[in-house]
Order: structure tokens, then C-alpha cells, then sequence
């Protein structure tokens, strides 16, 4: 919003955003000035071995397998290795409109995809990291009309 927002409004997004640090710091616990951002160290290592054509599958079977953890791991390990971000994302999308996250996957996803493009380049990982995590959150539970949006659209719906 600040981007595209007058002095007033981003100045509003600003005190919010403020608001919502300090909220998070007494709810989780009050110590965010020393979180770690995800992957942890020891998540990232147990993905170092991983082959490198290997790691869009392992992506997938992490994401099927609820493991938040391992998902953001190896999408983090993937883009340490300079691998391309569109076969992350391609993979990502089918889970980002196909499953029903508290985060509401497919607004999530826009918002991973706008982000990746204006981060640093030393940090846009971090966005398809945390897309990975959230879609390992949010598998198997089916977003509401899914199946019925597929069958109007005569496509299939094996996600």
C-alpha cells in the first residue's frame, strides 16, 4: 500500500505496521528482536546433500507432506544455488488455488510474486521461502469451490 498510496496513507501503514510488531512481540513471546529468520540452521543443513535436479521434487513432496520446515529449506537451498525462481513458482501456484490456507493462498501468492521482483536480490529468497512454508501449512484442505470451478472449466484437478 505505501506504494501506491498518498503521504497520508502511508504514514497511516506505517503506525500500523508499528502496531502490529509491537502485538506480535508480546503475543509470541516478546523476544522477535532475536528471531531467526526461516530457514533455521539447522533445517538448512539437512537439505545441503540434496542434488540439485532433485530439489523441485523435493519441494512438492515436502509441501504434500505438510513439512513447513523442510519446504522452506529446500526452496531457500534452491535459490542458494541459482536456480531459476519460475519452476518454484509454477509448482507453488497449483497448490496457491487448489487449497484453502488461513493466509488466503491465492492473495498470498500475488503478494510472494509482486514482492520477489521489488526485493533485494540478497533477500527475494526469503519471500519464495515463506510461500513454500505457508503452502506446506495449508495442503489437503481443498479451497471451497475448487472442484466445482475445474469441472465448469472442463480441467483436470489432480493437485
Amino acid at each position: 500500500m505505501i506504494r501506491a498510496s498518498n503521504a497520508r496513507n502511508v504514514a497511516a501503514c506505517l503506525i500500523l505496521g508499528a502496531y502490529q510488531v509491537a502485538l506480535d512481540r508480546v503475543a509470541q513471546g516478546g523476544d522477535c528482536l532475536h528471531w531467526q529468520p526461516w530457514p533455521l540452521e539447522e533445517q538448512a543443513k539437512q537439505v545441503r546433500q540434496i542434488a540439485p535436479n532433485a530439489l523441485i521434487s523435493e519441494i512438492e513432496a515436502a509441501v504434500r507432506g505438510n513439512d513447513q520446515a523442510r519446504a522452506c529449506a529446500l526452496v531457500h537451498r534452491y535459490g542458494e544455488l541459482g536456480g531459476s525462481p519460475r519452476p518454484v513458482f509454477v509448482l507453488l501456484l497449483r497448490y496457491a488455488v487448489s487449497e484453502d490456507g488461513a493466509l488466503h493462498a491465492e492473495k498470498y501468492y500475488r503478494t510472494v510474486v509482486e514482492e520477489f521482483i521489488a526485493t533485494r536480490p540478497e533477500f527475494r529468497w526469503r519471500q519464495l521461502a515463506a510461500l513454500a512454508r505457508v503452502t506446506a501449512s495449508e495442503y489437503g484442505r481443498r479451497a471451497p469451490g475448487y472442484e466445482e470451478a475445474c469441472a465448469l472449466l472442463n480441467v483436470s484437478h489432480s493437485a
